[in-house]
């Protein structure tokens, strides 16, 4: 629960005192009609649980309202009565759309004016929300008089571009100009994910660039015993970036080649998104897969606890992440993880997963039926390895994100530029 400006004492003093802090919560509110989150929505909840104990006196709402277009500042009270009402949504899950509870709350926090600035402010950005709008953006940094710090999650509609949405690197693109000509700090996710932005940024005397891990939740309470079939867990959305294909291709191959009282279950765990004919044409129309695969696109927190801790292996064949999450979470709960070879993957998983080539089809096959053996040899020195990995906490991850605003807001800043704002 979140119910109070300052609901328990100060976790660190030494953090206690510094420049005004201002999260920007748009993200959160154009998910009112959204009973499961995104890893992005997961951050920024997080932000404004973790700031709440961390600097509760420092800390102030703001956001770009979806129904209003403009930025302006939140009712403490109403953003967090707002915020605990969300996130039991997205505990219980369920389907997407309109209530009566999100258009009370959305109306409760229509955008307040924003108070003259009486010490140094920061406008914390922990998404991509309105980002390609440079001029909007300009305009809120000049509104509070505030210095900025952005959070970005990844570079993979610029590097990857085929596994964009339609006009997606276009937009990334525009919303990393924005960053480049005002942000005053970056965080990045990942080492991973700041190696390859770094470059992209124009050299900036005292902008602040630093990469600060995602923390993991503690798994929540489950709703209830997972299915008795033995089964594997994909939590992503279904899209082409993520791979489902060659999971759907790997279960038909089973169902072709193997009794099926052998056959493991997949559970699909996400959403529906994008350029993913092929994937929803196996899901729906391969008769192979009845029965084996079940795809679950409104799974609410608790249910999706149950199910990782159920599982025998979490399973993410993604060709690019930008942190990979779900890997975290699945080791948190003690669920063996299989997953690409990937860089960013190595950060969240360390010496722990199986990690495979996203292209290598017979050894992701190998794995998974390694995995569903009883008394398997790759799991059992999996859980062993576990023993030793430590899940990130989200309390390290906003300590870094405040130390990192507060070097922002006191750094020597250049001349300003053209495209910059005056402060």
């Amino acid at each position: 629960m979140l119910l109070a400006c300052r609901p328990w004492p100060v976790r660190d003093e030494a953090l206690a005192s510094g420049p005004e802090l201002v999260l920007d919560l748009s993200r959160l509110l154009s998910r009112a009609y959204r009973a499961a989150p995104t890893g992005v929505d997961r951050v920024e909840m997080a932000w404004a649980r973790e700031l709440l104990a961390l600097v509760p006196d420092r800390l102030r709402f703001a956001a770009v309202h979806p129904a209003g277009g403009h930025h302006g500042r939140l009712p403490c009270a109403a953003a967090l009565r707002y915020l605990d009402w969300l996130g039991e949504r997205w505990a219980a899950g369920g389907g997407d759309g309109p209530s009566m509870d999100a258009v009370r709350h959305l109306w409760a926090l229509r955008p307040r004016p924003v108070p003259v600035a009486r010490t140094a402010r920061v406008l914390l950005q922990s998404s991509p929300a309105h980002l390609e709008n440079a001029e909007l953006l300009r305009a809120r940094l000049r509104l509070e008089s505030a210095r900025l710090l952005v959070m970005v999650h990844d570079l993979i509609p610029l590097t990857h571009p085929e596994y964009a949405s339609p006009g997606g690197a276009g937009r990334h693109r525009r919303r990393l100009a924005a960053v480049d000509a005002l942000a005053d700090g970056v965080v990045a996710n990942s080492a991973s994910t700041l190696d390859g932005l770094a470059p992209r940024l124009s050299p900036r005397p005292g902008r602040v660039l630093r990469a600060v891990p995602l923390g993991v939740d503690p798994p929540a309470a489950a709703s209830g015993p997972p299915p008795g079939r033995p089964y594997f867990l994909c939590v992503a959305t279904v899209e082409p970036r993520k791979n489902h294909l060659l999971l759907l291709n790997l279960w038909r191959r089973m169902a072709e080649t193997m009794p099926r009282e052998a056959i493991p279950a997949l559970v699909l765990a996400g959403r529906r998104g994008w350029e993913n004919e092929q994937a929803l044409d196996m899901i729906e129309r391969c008769r192979a897969l009845d029965g084996l695969v079940t795809e679950l696109g409104g799974a609410g927190d608790r249910e999706l606890a149950s199910l990782t801790r159920g599982a025998r292996a979490l399973l993410l064949p993604s060709f690019a992440e930008g942190f990979g999450l779900p890997v975290a979470e699945a080791l948190a709960a003690g669920t063996p993880v299989i997953c690409s070879d990937l860089p960013a993957l190595r950060e969240a998983g360390g010496g722990v997963p199986d990690y495979l080539d996203p292209l290598d089809g017979p050894g992701w096959l190998a794995a998974v039926l390694d995995h569903a053996a009883d008394g398997s040899l790759k799991r059992a020195a999996q859980l062993a390895r576990m023993a030793g990995w430590r899940a990130p906490s989200w309390s390290d991850h906003v300590a870094a994100v405040v130390a990192a605003a507060d070097a922002a807001a006191y750094s020597p800043r250049r001349t300003t530029m053209p495209n910059e704002v005056e402060t």
